[in-house]
């Protein structure tokens, strides 16, 4: 899968709201063929930082996903939104879903 991690500085008049201003981006991604997951999460440090945890199946779906019109909206609708370019993280994995994280095993 590729697995993609990503930070989002938003402008701090617009974190309030950064889940509304980016619910038709997400519902269109998450309903994307490819699509693993695709969570937005706020930093419990700067309320202003989100962080997005995607993951799409193979290099097709990432490929429909960065090439699909709600993609190229977003291009065009977020980055008013922001203070910086997001940064990225972006790999790929053997495998196609969470693994558990043994050493924190509930029993």
């Amino acid at each position: 899968m590729i697995f993609i991690t990503a930070k989002f500085r938003v402008k701090p008049e617009h974190a309030e709201n950064w889940a509304s201003i980016t619910a038709d981006f997400t519902a269109a991604t998450r309903a994307e063929s490819g699509c693993l997951w695709f969570d937005w999460s706020q930093s419990l440090d700067d309320p202003a930082e989100y962080v997005l945890v995607e993951a799409f199946a193979d290099d097709d779906a990432a490929t429909a996903h960065v090439t699909s019109a709600h993609f190229k909206a977003a291009q065009q609708h977020l980055p008013q939104h922001l203070v910086e370019t997001p940064r990225i993280v972006n790999f790929k994995v053997p495998q196609d879903d969470w693994s558990e994280l043994g050493e924190l095993a509930v029993r």
